[in-house]
């Protein structure tokens, strides 16, 4: 359960205050899929980066099976997050200098995982996003809907309970946009995970068990 508490995201610029998030509140349950949508500038990727304690709100609270994280240590929400939320970037975020299966098996190294282990994991995802035969291929040798898929296997090597995903097909032609809404739709599905998904893609919104629109700082019902 992800419940979100009267949050709001204040930032300055050039000495005037900017309300992106005014007052959230919003409760998803456990193995829901829920979308996110909103014109470009109306704070997805701020709500989200806020779930996934990438960045702090300036009020209220963040609760996840009710622990509000934001009253934690940012070494304790570091670990958190690394064992219980999963993310899949717009623009994947892979690692150059590293091939898709090193990618993959980095967040498990950096929870303490052994290296044959992570290793056998990150094969065993790679293999399930059907990328069996570009394991050692860096990123610049893959295709963007490659690359993406190298992400989703990144952002589930830890066994998340939470996955968050931001613009999953933005930069993806529409074919290879429908293989990745597929491996989206079928996570939530398969593996009970609760999926976040930001997006423009009303078709993708369509296929998630609830959508919600943000505008002007606040949540409104889909229509």
């Amino acid at each position: 359960m992800i419940v979100l508490e009267n949050l709001s995201k204040t930032f300055l610029k050039n000495g005037n205050k900017i309300e992106v998030l005014r007052g959230l509140n919003l409760k998803i349950k456990k193995g829901e899929s829920l979308a996110i949508l909103g014109i470009s500038g109306a704070g997805k990727s701020t709500l989200i980066h806020i779930m996934g304690m990438l960045d702090h709100p300036t009020g209220g609270g963040l609760f996840i099976d009710g622990m509000n994280v934001f009253e934690w240590k940012e070494k304790k929400r570091a670990s958190f997050r690394n064992s219980t939320i999963g993310f899949v970037f717009q623009f994947n975020n892979l690692l150059p200098e590293f091939n898709a299966l090193e990618n993959t098996m980095m967040p498990a190294l950096i929870g303490g995982i052994p290296r044959k282990q992570a290793g056998e994991k990150a094969c065993k995802l790679l293999t399930e996003v059907g990328l069996e035969h570009r394991l050692k291929h860096k990123p610049g040798e893959l295709s963007g809907g490659e690359q993406q898929r190298v992400a989703i296997a990144r952002a589930l090597i830890m066994e998340p309970g939470i996955l968050l995903v931001d613009e999953p097909t933005g930069n993806l032609d529409t074919e290879t946009g429908k293989k990745i809404e597929d491996i989206l739709v079928n996570l939530n599905a398969a593996k009970g995970i609760t999926l976040v998904t930001v997006t423009h893609n009303k078709l993708l919104a369509e296929r998630m068990s609830d959508r919600i629109v943000l505008r002007d700082g606040k949540t409104y019902e889909y229509k």
